[in-house]
């Protein structure tokens, strides 16, 4: 049982907010109590207010990201708006002293990520980022079962899924969208993702931007920053990406990450069937790990790990699979979160850790291009 509630600002009030993050802070009402909500969106304030679940006073709705961050009554700032916009408004809440938890992508370009890392050593807030697959049980279980490996020799990272509809629409959630925003906010969002594109691709890696790359380099921020993450922490940094393929026209890609002693395929994709298909799985000479997520926008589905073994010498098989809990990584994560702002326990998801993304999306862009024109 938690001793007081922590006061949360959300800025940003789309789909993972209406889906995942009211829902969790509602059932978490012992942790967190919803005291303000950010958006451009009129009606998406209103629709959001409503699904807050808690004591009066309702949450304050305000169109300003400085207003939030700068209120008495935010203790930390959810950053859950689009993706060009992370930075500035977790650098708004730092500045305002504000402990901010930044949906992945963190940073799209290495100017951003070095604004924003010093905007946190000027400030007594901190930044946490929310890779939620990371802190399952399970996987942290898995993380644990593939260190004890006497050596690995391959991996492969899949995440093929059905598009975000499939899911939603049958997340029990009623989540209502909205296009009301004002032709200012609107020009401003335009602006600001073009330039994001342009400074991460074409400046810093010097990938021209075309409506492919600009597509590729959205699906690695967005789902691939979910693999490249869990893969970072289970297995390190890859040294290199020898090959890479990225057809934006099937929404399909795939990349081969060289290790020192070992490789690792990685394949992604968004179709139509609806059908979460994203995994870890990794193979030594004895043994074969692999961590499966399904979807977070139902709640309560398990993470599970199977473990693939041999149980003898006469060619019998051991398979065992370990459901650690239904609890699911977006409750885990703000138990972390709670204790980070209640008690300062340290998390693993830090900006320098994010950062390490970044620069994983840069080798597979750089390759995906070097593929394209040879």
């Amino acid at each position: 049982m938690a001793s007081k509630p922590v006061n949360v600002g959300l800025i940003g009030c789309g789909e993972v907010a209406k889906i995942i993050h009211i829902p969790t802070l509602n059932h978490m009402s012992d942790f967190f109590r919803i005291t303000y909500l950010c958006d451009t969106s009129p009606q998406a304030l209103e629709h959001c207010s409503q699904k807050v679940i808690q004591a009066s006073p309702p949450p304050t709705t305000t169109e300003s990201a400085d207003e939030l961050c700068n209120s008495p009554d935010v203790d930390v700032v959810f950053v859950l708006s689009s993706d060009e916009f992370h930075v500035p408004h977790a650098i708004t809440a730092l500045e305002a002293g504000k402990i901010a938890f930044v949906e992945k992508p963190m940073a799209m370009n290495e100017r951003d990520l070095n604004l924003l890392r010093e905007a946190e050593q000027a400030s007594k807030g901190m930044v946490m980022v929310g890779y939620m697959r990371r802190y399952a049980p399970a996987f942290v279980d898995a993380v644990r079962e593939i260190g004890g490996m006497d050596q690995i020799n391959y991996a492969v990272v899949r995440d093929i899924i059905g598009r975000n509809a499939l899911f939603t629409e049958q997340s029990g959630t009623f989540a209502k969208y909205f296009s009301d925003y004002g032709a200012e906010a609107s020009k401003e969002r335009e602006v600001a993702m073009e330039e994001m594109y342009h400074q991460g691709l074409e400046v810093e890696i010097g990938v021209p931007v075309t409506d492919e790359t600009k597509q590729a380099w959205a699906l690695l921020g967005g789902l691939g920053s979910h693999d490249l993450s869990a893969m970072r922490e289970a297995l390190g940094m890859p040294e290199s990406v020898t090959a890479c393929s990225m057809d934006m026209g099937t929404k399909f890609w795939n990349a081969t990450f060289r290790y020192p002693e070992f490789v690792v395929h990685y394949e992604s994709g968004i179709h139509d069937v609806p059908i979460f298909d994203a995994s870890i799985e990794v193979f030594s000479k004895a043994k074969q790990v692999k961590i499966m997520w399904d979807s977070p926008f139902i709640k309560g589905l398990p993470v599970t790990m199977r473990i693939r073994e041999a149980a003898d010498e006469g060619g019998a098989l051991k398979e065992t699979t370990i459901r650690k809990t239904y609890e699911d990584p977006y409750t885990v994560e703000m138990r972390e979160l709670y204790a980070l702002v209640a008690e300062g326990k340290a998390v693993k998801t830090t900006v320098e850790d994010a950062a390490k993304d970044l620069r994983i999306f840069q080798m597979v862009m750089k390759a995906g291009a070097a593929n394209s024109s040879s």
